[in-house]
């Protein structure tokens, strides 16, 4: 006997059943990208067997396509092949400091309405912290992923930007490590690890890239812009010029890149917009087959800047036909293009002759092996190792958390007269908060951001511990008006303290906009030096930016109490602003780039690519190791509510650098200037490091983090165009206060105690190098093995 039930239910609670179920059958029932288990006519190809090795699956997929296939699967768009089951994919998404969606490969919406927005780059870079880069890179990536399982975001993310901060107007500087390519190489492996997954083997969690290969810190300035300028050294480009150094890519331009991939083991790199000596980047196969693919054995692929390609025939002129230019850019080793130009113009190049089928094979042995590695061939991503991944885990409160931790750490305190901060909300209980950035959110995040989870601005932080009287004094950064000044002023004469938030957005500076100066935009600089002059109680100075300012006039004024430089600290920043002003965390960044007095910009136009100094053309040169002129704020200046002591415990004196096989003997060093030097490769640079002990000391009330920063001085005598000095090692320590904490150091003799000589050759100097660490110096003496010296 069969019962019939009867079950009744509202209208809208049956409709909110109904598609409760509908969502939940979509999202079970998507189609995975290849390989799917319910494709009986594809899913026993050899391609799909997850036990072959990954050479044979790539093997046997590519021999499967035909000509006009294999061609459409070479831009960013892939198109889809439904008779082998593989479905259309978007190489094109972006996660600089967060799942982006600047790219089309992402998109926000449903339940994944935002992402973790984490500090711009130069903020993070200022913490010189690398674990925590890779950290934000882990996280990043756990939500890139958890995307990709819920359908709204790809695999392939185009970052990081590891470019050189040459000149302080470029407006993409925001998103680099700085000037210093130790720094940026550091930052590149482990934001890349921590993206990709540094404990999967060859599987990849997702797909990093680093970008944008090389010499690249040029968009648009004085009339020229990134998609016509051709890199090389000189004032003003032209035929004639000299070219771009094989020193200054050696020792500059290159190293991140290097390192991104060699360290990093970065899934992908991208070739830029410009020319270097007169050839396109996504062109040269001197510096992407030979030395990306070469030397470096990236183990991966190339991909072209957004129509870089269609940009160096048709803007540039490299080449006479699209065909031609899309054969000598995939002869040059590029494998993917952002773009359609080589999807349009691939097989007419095949068709004349001046390309083969088996080079585009070549290239979609490298796409089609990145995705391998990423089990988009592995069937339904459910049942992978990271299938289980969701909307709980974005924006998850550790992930904020982080966000926050990261803003603080970022931040630098660059002026505390008589020790004016922290403010106290006990001293301090009314605060005026005044400027065009005391109440942004967007500004925070700088560019290539997504939508954060949420936000927290400077005036809610602030106001968190305080009273508040919130006065713009700016409608805008731009400040072309007086108008609100007058009530700001007068808010600052009422409060117990004045807290200034000022700086730059992307209006200012940003893609595509190069700054034309280092001054505070319009009539901001006015404004500060009123309410200062004005305000009852201490002024604070707190600069958004990604670029240097020069504010020399509140460095000189004795009326401001302390300047602080916040970057763009992300989602979380208006909490840390408030944290480092009120001392619940004690400031602990440092400035990864120079920042210059305004000046030093009359001196060199933004085209110069030479980074060491011309005196006799009274050029100055760039960035802390080659310029030695007046400075605002040093690389690597930030102060702390506690005073570091550092000292040497345990160093050596002497170092043997042992030569290799038949390059032991002393003609194997080269006279440079008055000192000698081995080449790199002529060494046994295998564990060749030096080890130092360092006590620091806090001595000050408060807990704290240090920086430790590591430079060294070459020999006398090497010659000019070597570095004043390079940073060789940098380490963060936790140091309790009136405690000590010992820290280790190992500096890689070969890769930082070198020199690059004006052929691009890496050398060893011998003789005395000087070690730096804050106010210390200790001497060691660097001696070829085989003139009888041991280390000691």
């Amino acid at each position: 006997m069969t019962r019939s039930i009867s079950l009744s239910f509202p209208p809208s609670l049956l409709l909110l059943l109904i598609l409760l179920l509908v969502l939940g059958l979509s999202a079970a029932t998507q189609p995975p990208f290849a390989c799917d288990p319910g494709e009986k006519t594809t899913k026993d190809f050899p391609f799909c067997r997850v036990s072959l090795p990954v050479a044979e699956r790539v093997r046997d997929f590519i021999g499967r396509l035909t000509l006009e296939e294999k061609i459409k699967l070479l831009g960013n768009t892939a198109e889809a092949v439904p008779r082998l089951g593989i479905k259309e994919y978007e190489w094109w998404s972006e996660a600089l400091h967060g799942v982006s969606n600047v790219g089309p490969g992402t998109k926000f919406g449903g339940e994944f309405p935002g992402a973790t927005i984490f500090p711009q780059v130069i903020s993070t870079a200022a913490s010189f912290n690398a674990s925590l880069w890779e950290q934000i890179g882990g996280v990043v990536s756990d939500e890139a992923r958890a995307m990709f399982n819920g359908r709204m975001a790809g695999l392939t993310y185009w970052s990081p930007n590891v470019n050189i901060f040459r000149d302080p107007r470029w407006g993409r500087g925001q998103e680099t490590p700085g000037e210093d390519p130790v720094v940026a190489g550091e930052y590149a492996a482990r934001y890349v690890r921590g993206l990709q997954g540094n404990d999967h083997g060859e599987r990849l969690k997702v797909a990093a890239c680093c970008k944008h290969y090389t010499a690249y810190d040029l968009d648009n300035w004085s009339g020229f812009d990134r998609l016509h300028f051709n890199a090389q050294v000189g004032c003003f480009p032209t035929a004639a010029s000299r070219k771009v150094s094989k020193q200054d890519l050696e020792d500059t331009f290159n190293v991140p890149f290097r390192e991104c991939v060699l360290q990093g083991k970065v899934a992908s790199v991208m070739c830029s917009y410009n020319q270097i000596n007169g050839i396109p980047t996504c062109a040269d196969p001197k510096i992407l087959r030979d030395t990306i693919r070469g030397n470096w054995r990236l183990n991966g692929y190339i991909v072209s800047d957004c129509d870089s390609v269609e940009v160096f025939y048709d803007k540039q002129s490299y080449t006479l036909t699209p065909e031609e230019a899309a054969a000598s850019a995939i002869k040059a080793g590029l494998d993917l293009d952002c773009g359609k130009f080589l999807g349009v113009h691939t097989g007419v190049a095949i068709k004349r002759g001046i390309l083969k089928e088996a080079d585009v094979d070549r290239a979609l042995v490298n796409t089609v092996t990145v995705q391998m590695r990423l089990g988009m061939f592995d069937g339904e991503p459910s049942a992978q190792r990271f299938g289980n991944l969701g909307p709980g885990d974005v924006c998850t409160p550790a992930h904020k958390e982080l966000a926050l931790e990261a803003a603080r750490q970022g931040i630098v305190l660059l002026k505390n007269r008589k020790a004016s901060l922290p403010l106290s909300p006990h001293r301090h209980q009314t605060v005026a908060v005044i400027g065009p950035n005391s109440d942004v959110t967007v500004t925070m995040i700088g560019n290539y951001a997504g939508v954060a989870c949420d936000y927290t601005s400077p005036v809610q932080g602030i106001g968190r511990y305080v009273k508040t009287i919130h006065r713009q004094g700016c409608i805008d950064v731009a400040c072309t008006s007086d108008q609100l000044f007058g009530e700001a002023i007068e808010a600052s004469r009422q409060a117990d303290a004045t807290v200034l938030i000022m700086g730059l957005e992307q209006s200012i500076e940003a893609e595509g906009k190069d700054r034309d100066g280092l001054l505070l935009p319009g009539r901001q600089q006015e404004l500060v030096s009123k309410v200062a002059l004005a305000s009852k109680g201490p002024t604070v100075l707190v600069l958004m930016s990604g670029g240097p300012i020069d504010v020399s006039f509140a460095e000189n004024d004795r009326h401001m109490a302390g300047i602080i430089w916040a970057g763009y600290p992300g989602q979380a920043g208006g909490s840390a602003i408030a944290d480092i002003l009120f001392g619940t965390h004690n400031p602990g960044g440092k400035l990864p780039m120079t920042w210059y007095p305004q000046d030093y910009l009359s001196k060199l136009p933004m085209t110069k690519m030479d980074m060491r100094s011309d005196l006799s053309k009274s050029y100055p040169g760039r960035t802390y190791r080659f310029y030695n002129g007046p400075v605002l704020y040093p690389f690597g200046h930030g102060l702390s509510y506690s005073k570091f002591v550092h000292t040497i415990a345990a160093a050596p004196t002497i170092v043997a650098i042992p030569l290799a096989g038949r390059h032991q003997g002393s003609h194997n060093t080269t006279t440079i200037s008055e000192g000698r030097a081995i080449r790199v490769t002529h060494t046994k640079c295998n564990r060749l490091s030096i080890g130092l002990h360092v006590d620091v000391r806090n001595a000050g009330s408060r807990d704290g983090s240090h920086t430790l920063l590591v430079f060294s001085t070459p020999p006398a005598g090497v010659g000019h165009w070597a570095p004043h000095k390079q940073l060789v090692a940098f380490k963060k320590v936790h140091v309790r206060a009136g405690s000590q904490e010992r820290v280790d150091i190992n500096i890689d003799v070969c890769k930082y105690l070198s020199v690059v000589d004006r052929s691009g050759i890496r050398r060893i100097t011998i003789g005395e190098h000087s070690l730096h660490i804050g106010d210390i110096r200790h001497s060691i003496s660097l001696q070829a093995a085989n003139l009888g010296v041991t280390k000691s």
